[in-house]
């Protein structure tokens, strides 16, 4: 009795007693245990686990093998990567299906300008642009802005020396010269810029007749007139992205078009500037282009959660009336993604919200015509 510890003690808590019980029931001898069964035969496998091989990167279908491959032949629901993906290649060979719109009698010059900066100029631009473009049109972008974000977007060199829209409006090149095709999409063309373009305005206050010379170098291309002078080639389209001031270049953009694309951003600050770029346009109407109309106003980057931009919305309706498109721009990454690959949303993620938005507003644009 002496050597048995006493109840309550450490010892007597942790004294395995006289028979220790069995481990979870488990049998002490046999090939029970998991690590001591035997390794299954490669027959023996259960056809639910896949192999091993069959799990890798050769399992994944390509975009082209998605576009070919039936719907009920892969269940896109399980993976959502390949949805994606297959949703992307049916945008896009939808895009080259379908059916082009009439074109019009003549070119259609656009002015896509606001003063104000981040508003989505060049964004609206070259997608509305690539959108026109794959509603059939033959469309021509010029980039007018020093920075040739739109000549980024449309993947055109645009280095110093390259031929740009400063040969174009300081030196008298011809447009035939300059202009480049967007190799991403068809029937779409453009006039890049250069940051040679950014002293163009200071060279060009000696010049004479300095706010006409895009407008010269554009009536002086073949293919820009109507269908009588310049035929089956001519460009339906040309959009000209101006950059964020009220200069010189921006002067000479109002000059040479025939109407006036204004994106305007769906926030307060946006609004304010827009009285400022109206004075300059009657400016202009009375000194240098009375055919000069603002026939197209574009709400960009519009959150519908907001309030803040539905009164936005609902004061510019208020203001212009039925120059403002039905359809509005949404807030989409995928719009700000596409120009670090030298593409369009367009042609991107042709099945993004933004990309669908801007074919829709493209389409009201060649729908509608010239509003006085």
């Amino acid at each position: 009795m002496a050597d048995e510890p006493r109840r309550g003690s450490p010892a007597a808590e942790f004294s395995p007693g006289e028979t220790p019980p069995p481990e979870r029931d488990y049998p002490q001898e046999g090939g029970s245990y998991p690590q001591n069964r035997p390794s299954p035969e490669p027959g023996d496998v259960s056809r639910e686990t896949p192999p091993v091989a069959a799990v890798g990167p050769a399992s994944v279908p390509t975009a082209a093998a998605l576009a070919e491959a039936p719907l009920d032949g892969y269940d896109i629901e399980s993976t959502p990567l390949a949805k994606a993906a297959q949703h992307t290649v049916f945008a896009r060979s939808e895009s080259r299906q379908r059916p082009a719109l009439p074109r019009p009698l003549a070119t259609r010059i656009m002015v896509v300008a606001n003063q104000k900066g981040g508003v989505g100029k060049t964004t609206s631009t070259v997608n509305v642009a690539a959108a026109l473009a794959q509603l059939g049109q033959r469309v021509l972008v010029v980039d007018l802005d020093p920075q040739g974000n739109a000549s980024t977007a449309l993947g055109a060199d645009h280095h110093r020396g390259v031929p740009s829209t400063y040969d174009a409006v300081v030196e008298g090149r011809p447009l035939t010269e300059i202009i480049r095709p967007c190799e991403e999409q068809e029937n779409l063309y453009v006039v890049p810029a250069t940051i040679d373009l950014a002293g163009a305005e200071i060279e060009l206050v000696s010049v004479v007749a300095r706010e006409t010379r895009l407008r010269k170098a554009l009536m002086a291309h073949p293919q820009i007139g109507t269908a009588d002078e310049a035929g089956e080639e001519r460009f339906d389209y040309v959009l000209i992205d101006c950059p964020p001031s009220l200069g010189l270049l921006t002067l000479n953009a109002l000059a040479a078009g025939d109407e006036m694309f204004i994106p305007i951003q769906a926030e307060y600050y946006a609004l304010e500037g827009l009285a400022q770029l109206l004075e300059t346009v009657d400016m202009v109407r009375a000194a240098l282009n009375p055919h000069l109309a603002v026939s197209t106003v574009l709400l960009t980057m519009y959150d519908a959660r907001t309030r803040l931009a539905a009164g936005v919305a609902d004061e510019v309706r208020a203001h212009f009336g039925d120059q403002v498109l039905r359809t509005n721009i949404p807030r989409s990454v995928r719009v700000s993604e596409a120009p670090s690959y030298g593409q369009t949303v367009l042609t991107y993620d042709p099945g993004s919200p933004g990309a669908l938005s801007y074919f829709e507003a493209a389409r009201e644009i060649a729908t509608r015509g010239v509003r006085p």
